[in-house]
């Protein structure tokens, strides 16, 4: 067990949240960075227990286009600003993980600007991949070279050499002894050179075993760098996407189905893949503006916080604020705010509330961050899953319907359960407790015990209002969430009054990162809704109410138990199975016909109710 295991993070762009200047004049430094001190004690408040922040280091503009790995940007303040933030963080029980910028440098690196004065002539003409001396680029420099995501502005570094290897992981070590900070998230990793990244892991392990290495992975196999050798976890785009379509499209079926998909990857294990969960960050529009129905918002981040994984809440998101992306400008994700301006959150803002609630619920339920996943109940707007592990056991519930939803769910270890959120106590009864999950929101259920009943007193969301299951008349928002569901806030409206004094950036300053957007929109969703409900699912009289059943445990066309399937067998299986749900595309075909593991397939085609 790792500090990381149970950490729920906070996330912090600085240039963006302190209000600097969009380009760096190189002056005297401005001491920005020691206003983010307050940040630290609402970070612990609101149940975080690690901090992402960066970028931080010299650069021209965004920050991606790094100057001096060693030096803070001069628009933050200096290096002992730095150090003495981290102090204080470490004080608070809140660890550090900064922004490594190690795929690219700026223009201003003083390797790139010694090959500008020296050309061939250069000791560093191989510190970056492809330079071309018979060549050129937009700033006519009179030699061309490979940068990254087509801007000239970021130079991409030659991975290959050994003298750039040894360099950046003398700045991993240099940042680890100046500022004592607890590990790294490496910024496009997923471009990043296998080997490369294996030194950086090296240099890590040397550092001590709990120094953490995440990188920025948008889609593909997670165990390509999630493994002991390179990383120890990446950004999970996959989660991301299915969190806010799933609520929008009112289709639970594609959040399970990637969570199973992810789940297998790690080998069906709680320790396989423990990747880093979030709904919104420096790069993606504000969950609040992705999400259709902004009730969605409370079943999204419950979901969040229990699902497989580290979660992570961006700066601001916990206030509910908005942020729309732009075409040429990441500006309105990345705005100035100033806390004063939120000192009543967690007593007037629901949404900072629960956040705050979750965190804590995240902090002291240990099945979040180490149990097992096993999916009980699966409809288009209903979705409940358990976790178990050593030290103890959670069942959780979501519903994304207008109207709440009667379950019955397996539980097992005690006779009474009690909602975290709620605080309601429901009694077990034949291995199943009944419980009503509200309108657009959601449930978790551990066992009583006299700690977590003190817990949960003190973290009640007030009474929801909601109409039973089956009823069709518009009904109230949650009283928890009526406050802050109409788009013109008073939160979102201070947030817009700082953008607006915010000035655009040069265009070719800022980080392309439209490929996060692109690559969700590209994503084939495994289901629409449909009327029916899970086709295995035992109807009960009362409106609404799901009987989970056991999964069938031979085939079935009961010749063969799953476990003597072969392979082949397994996927068409598997696929069957599917077609009753919905249609299937050809992303869920391929996530099928890729998985060639016999066990995690026995596991999956079991999954099914």
């Amino acid at each position: 067990m790792a500090w990381y295991d149970e950490a729920v993070f906070y996330h912090i762009y600085p240039l963006g949240l302190t209000g600097a200047p969009k380009t760096n004049s190189y002056g005297e430094p401005e001491h920005r960075l020691n206003t983010l001190v307050p940040w630290i004690s609402h970070i612990k408040e609101i149940g975080c227990t690690a901090l992402y922040i960066g970028p931080l280091f010299e650069s021209v503009g965004h920050g991606y286009e790094t100057t001096d790995y060693k030096k803070l940007d001069s628009r933050l303040g200096t290096n002992e600003d730095l150090t003495a933030f981290v102090e204080e963080c470490h004080r608070q029980g809140i660890r550090v993980i900064l922004d490594g910028v190690f795929n690219h440098t700026g223009r201003d690196f003083f390797a790139f600007q010694d090959i500008k004065k020296n050309r061939e002539s250069s000791r560093y003409k191989d510190w970056y991949c492809h330079v071309n001396f018979w060549g050129n680029n937009e700033y006519n420099d009179g030699f061309s070279y490979e940068n990254w995501g087509g801007y000239d502005l970021l130079v991409k570094l030659n991975q290959n050499n050994p003298e750039v290897r040894d360099y950046i992981c003398d700045v991993i070590r240099f940042w680890s002894r100046e500022f004592k900070i607890d590990g790294i998230r490496l910024d496009a990793a997923d471009v990043l050179d296998f080997g490369y990244m294996q030194a950086l892991r090296q240099t890590a392990n040397e550092i001590g075993p709990d120094f953490w290495l995440m990188g920025e992975v948008i889609h593909g196999d997670y165990t390509r760098w999630v493994n002991e050798g390179t990383l120890h976890s990446v950004t999970n785009y996959h989660l991301h996407k299915a969190l806010y379509s799933g609520h929008n499209d009112h289709n639970y079926f594609e959040i399970a189905h990637t969570v199973k998909r992810l789940y297998g990857m790690g080998g069906n294990r709680p320790d396989g893949l423990k990747l880093y969960n979030f709904v919104d960050n420096h790069d993606v529009e504000r969950i609040y503006t992705k999400l259709t129905n902004k009730e969605h918002f409370v079943p999204v981040h419950i979901l969040m916080y229990t699902l497989p994984g580290v979660p992570s809440v961006y700066y601001g998101s916990e206030f509910g604020i908005e942020g729309k992306k732009e075409k040429y400008s990441d500006a309105s994700l990345r705005p100035a705010l100033s806390l004063e301006d939120y000192k009543d959150a967690l007593k007037d803002n629901a949404r900072t509330r629960l956040i705050s609630r979750l965190g804590k619920t995240r902090q002291k339920v240990k099945a979040l961050s180490y149990g097992d996943y096993k999916e009980l109940v699966l409809t288009n707007r209903q979705y409940a899953f358990a976790r178990n592990c050593d030290g103890g056991s959670v069942v959780v519930a979501v519903n994304n319907d207008d109207s709440d939803a009667n379950l019955s769910l397996p539980v097992s270890g005690s006779s009474q359960y009690q909602d975290m959120l709620s605080g309601e106590k429901v009694s077990a009864a034949d291995g199943r407790i009944q419980v009503c999950v509200k309108a657009n929101s959601g449930g978790i259920w551990v066992p009583v015990s006299g700690d977590e009943e003190e817990t949960v007193k003190e973290t009640v969301i007030p009474e929801r209002t909601g109409k039973t299951a089956g009823e069709t008349e518009k009904k109230e928002a949650p009283d928890h969430i009526q406050d802050n569901l109409t788009e013109k806030t008073a939160d979102s409206q201070k947030t817009a009054d700082s953008q607006k004094t915010a000035a655009e950036p040069p265009k070719a300053l800022e980080k392309d990162e439209s490929r996060e957007e692109e690559s969700a929109k590209k994503e084939d969703k495994p289901n629409t809704e449909t009327k029916k409900q899970e086709p295995e699912a035992k109807k009960e009289d009362s409106p609404g109410k799901t009987q989970v059943t056991q999964a069938p445990k031979v085939s079935e066309n009961r010749k063969k138990t799953y476990e003597e399937m072969d392979i082949q067998e397994l996927q068409q299986a598997i696929l069957d199975r599917m077609a009753k749900n919905g249609p299937i595309t050809d992303r869920m075909r391929q996530d099928v016909m890729e998985n060639v593991y016999h066990d995690s397939l026995v596991n999956w085609i079991k999954s099914f109710r």
